[in-house]
């Protein structure tokens, strides 16, 4: 059967598990798509920085103008809107409202903001806030950064002043998007920003992150009371190689590295334990920080792209477990393992686990090496693929019980990705980033379909 022959309906995607009112969206990160990082005000971020050292990025890419989205936001919306999508995720950048971190407001990046959430209403698009995906004003890295427990207090700051001024518009609100990354990727392994190596820094930043993430939360629900705040998460799960006891230990802790140091004090269970031992950093906790870290989430945010499978690994860095590449497996573009059982496992996880009350999946999605046809059409029949198995997979934790609210297709388009710069493309819309061109590829084409068939089905059981 040829893509133009399917039925709405994906093999093996119960619609009916899905909750009427589930929401179907796309997302985006603002240096990953908006460019003018010099104008109307914008300071320098960490990934500025970065990206501008030499050796650091791909193909020396930076997000100087990447999908120019920060001009380009109307033509933009008309493409949310054309993939049926009904909630649009995007970040705030931190640097554009507040450019040195703390001190002054920048009216002019306040209002591109304001801008964007009334231009997204307008078209029936609900608007997902993002407060902080991993663009920390490079005023404050050079005061100390996340390390430094004054970061956590000018983030709440900040968030209250985003939400201020579009929290009578904007309902939903995620305080951080995958602080792994920033601590771990960015302070231990040293390939994203600010690209240290330093256990110390890294467990420290990771603290201050989710202490960051319960003062931002207490701000957005005072400047906005009827918000709902949640916290977005990178999870997968951890697998043995072997059935050896090292390999089994390993992914213990791997599972306390990737999933559990995040899961846990967010859930009120504080630190685990013994990553605490594994980490060898004393946690730099005063009075009463458990408690802020624990506030009670409306939501919580799952991204997922692919499980790991890990062997022992003592001579390595924290937490001594190394992935392993499994053979005969099959890989995306960015030779990550496709598994989409791994989504419904993390699901269940999150609802029997940690009693989870709503679950958006806020990112899930494929790279792959586009082609442009002869014609200007992008067919990517892999990406459809990973697609459609995915959601099966969500209505399948949901069907077991799952409180699953809603999924966002990782991402609505191609754009700067981080140290991979341009090369690697996520999008369900082609960037030409010559001409900043856009092109709806067939995925983009299947997603709108699938959406489409979902509301048909519940207009109908109505």
């Amino acid at each position: 059967m040829t893509r133009d022959e399917r039925t709405p309906v994906a093999e093996g995607l119960d619609y009916a598990a899905l909750p009427e009112g589930f929401t179907w969206g796309v997302a985006t990160a603002a240096y990953q798509v908006e460019g003018a990082v010099a104008e109307d005000g914008r300071a320098p971020s960490i990934w500025d920085t970065f990206s501008h050292t030499p050796g650091k990025v791909a193909g020396g890419d930076t997000g100087d103008v990447a999908c120019d989205h920060y001009h380009r936001w109307r033509e933009d919306i008309g493409l949310v809107k054309e993939l049926n999508a009904g909630a649009y995720r995007f970040s705030v950048a931190w640097p554009r409202v507040v450019p040195g971190g703390d001190g002054p407001v920048n009216a002019k990046g306040l209002d591109f903001y304001d801008k964007l959430v009334d231009g997204l209403l307008a078209e029936g698009i609900e608007p997902f806030v993002t407060l902080y995906h991993w663009d920390l004003p490079q005023a404050l890295q050079d005061r100390g950064g996340w390390p430094n427990r004054e970061t956590a207090e000018h983030f709440a700051r900040y968030a209250e002043v985003v939400a201020d001024r579009l929290g009578d518009r904007v309902k939903r609100w995620a305080t951080l998007n995958e602080p792994l990354c920033s601590a771990w990727i960015g302070h231990l392994e040293g390939t994203m920003a600010p690209g240290f190596t330093d256990i110390e820094a890294a467990v420290r930043t990771s603290y201050h992150l989710l202490l960051g993430h319960g003062l931002a939360t207490q701000a957005v629900r005072a400047a906005a009371p009827d918000a709902e705040v949640g916290i977005v998460f990178n999870l997968n799960p951890v697998d043995p190689a072997t059935g050896s006891k090292g390999d089994a230990a390993a992914a213990r802790r791997m599972d306390g590295h990737t999933n559990r140091w995040w899961l846990d004090p967010v859930h009120g269970r504080g630190f685990p334990e013994d990553m605490v031992d594994v980490y060898g950093v004393t946690l730099p906790e005063q009075p009463g920080d458990l408690d802020i870290i624990a506030q009670p989430l409306d939501w919580l945010g799952l991204n997922y792209y692919f499980p790991s499978v890990v062997t022992d690994d003592p001579g390595g860095p924290q937490p001594y477990a190394r992935a392993v590449r499994r053979l005969h497996v099959p890989r995306t573009g960015m030779d990550w393992e496709i598994d989409a059982n791994g989504i419904e496992r993390m699901l269940l996880r999150l609802t029997e686990e940690y009693g989870a009350r709503k679950i958006y999946v806020t990112e899930n999605g494929s790279a792959w090496p586009d082609v442009v046809g002869s014609d200007g059409s992008v067919d990517d029949p892999e990406r459809i693929r990973y697609l459609e198995d995915h959601l099966a997979a969500c209505a399948r934790a949901a069907r077991k019980g799952a409180p699953l609210a809603g999924y966002f297709a990782w991402s609505l388009m191609d754009n700067f990705e981080w140290a991979y710069g341009y090369d690697k493309r996520f999008g369900l819309v082609h960037v030409d980033y010559k001409t900043q061109g856009r092109t709806v590829k067939s995925s983009g084409r299947r997603y709108a379909e699938l959406v489409a068939g979902h509301r048909a089905r519940s207009r109908h059981a109505a």
